[in-house]
């Protein structure tokens, strides 16, 4: 069995997850590490390292945020530059970690302001629930706290937003990897999302919601449905939750912001998770490479967040709906 071919039928075996139990003797693993960085290499001379992991790093950067599908474009631009396989599949969500690191530095200010006074908050429901007795009291000390504790129960919205993508993709994670991430279902993906963007924003109504902290567990809950739709690759997870957030009430700018919060529960479990999958697959070297794209999501994706929230202000979401049809079909025309 030449090298090309185990490593085709381990991977394929498992949808490109890694098994130690694979490997029975140190030959065995540099034999498919050798096979398997000859498949990122890109035709052009592109290979994985600094320079290929600063370019994936600024398309992480530019597009994790506005409603256009960062995964789809890294997946696009991996295959552009002949990077595809489970190193590229791993670094396509691991790169996502510096973005995750801007949300943080972004909004730290308010996370540690929310953090600090749900935690006051919840003292006081506890208290709150203490004093009552019996199911009629309760519900009423409940209703009591969702009024007067905004903070502790935007936090628990939160969770509960995160909870239908956690499950869906525990549950679905490996089909998806396997059948979906090509450019084909991408750009079918972006024209899509882009198509119901635009259906959205003309079919807006006046908002409801005006401050992040008056978003309820029930507006929750349906922006977490629509992150579902997310996990298709291409249909963007940004796009989906701010859709989401719009038809359930909320303006265009805490629809944008709730996205970012809700981004962090989410990409860090996710990125955690592929991260711990995969990391036998990573050298020193391809540790180092991470690094540098790393870096760079951060500092690009710090400066898309400001400039988004500035732009949401006053512009509709109608233009990157447009992007994503345009784009979509060009990749159809070019990886027929």
């Amino acid at each position: 069995m030449n090298a090309r071919t185990f490593v085709n039928t381990a991977f394929r075996a498992r949808v490109y997850r890694f098994r130690p139990s694979l490997l029975t003797r140190e030959s065995d693993f540099v034999m498919m590490r050798t096979a398997f960085e000859g498949t990122v290499a890109a035709p052009d001379g592109y290979q994985w390292g600094p320079g290929l992991a600063a370019i994936l790093g600024l398309v992480e950067g530019l597009t994790e945020f506005l409603p256009v599908s960062s995964t789809g474009h890294l997946i696009i631009a991996g295959h552009l530059l002949g990077f595809t396989g489970a190193l590229a599949d791993t670094v396509e969500v691991a790169i996502q970690l510096g973005s995750i690191l801007a949300i943080i530095a972004f909004e730290r200010r308010k996370i540690a302001t929310l953090l600090s006074t749900a935690v006051k908050e919840q003292a006081a429901f506890l208290r709150l629930l203490h004093g009552s007795h019996g199911g009629a009291q309760w519900a009423e000390s409940v209703r009591t706290s969702l009024q007067e504790h905004r903070h502790l129960w935007f936090v628990l919205g939160l969770g509960i937003a995160f909870l239908p993508a956690a499950v869906v993709g525990f549950v679905a994670h490996d089909w998806i990897e396997s059948r979906l991430f090509s450019p084909r279902t991408v750009a079918v993906a972006l024209i899509v999302g882009g198509l119901v963007i635009l259906w959205v924003e003309s079919a807006r109504r006046t908002p409801t919601v005006s401050d992040l902290e008056g978003v309820g567990l029930r507006t929750a809950f349906s922006v977490g449905l629509a992150q579902c739709a997310a996990l298709f690759p291409g249909i963007s997870r940004s796009g989906a939750t701010i859709v989401g957030g719009l038809l359930a009430g909320m303006d265009r700018r805490v629809a944008t912001e709730y996205s970012f919060f809700l981004a962090l529960p989410t990409m860090i479990v996710a990125t955690v998770y592929q991260l711990l999958k995969s990391l036998p697959l990573f050298t020193r070297d391809d540790m180092a490479a991470l690094s540098v794209g790393l870096v760079v999501s951060f500092f690009v994706g710090w400066a898309v967040i400001a400039g988004f929230l500035a732009f949401v202000k006053h512009h509709s979401l109608g233009g990157f709906a447009y992007y994503r049809i345009v784009l979509g079909a060009l990749v159809l025309l070019m990886f027929r």
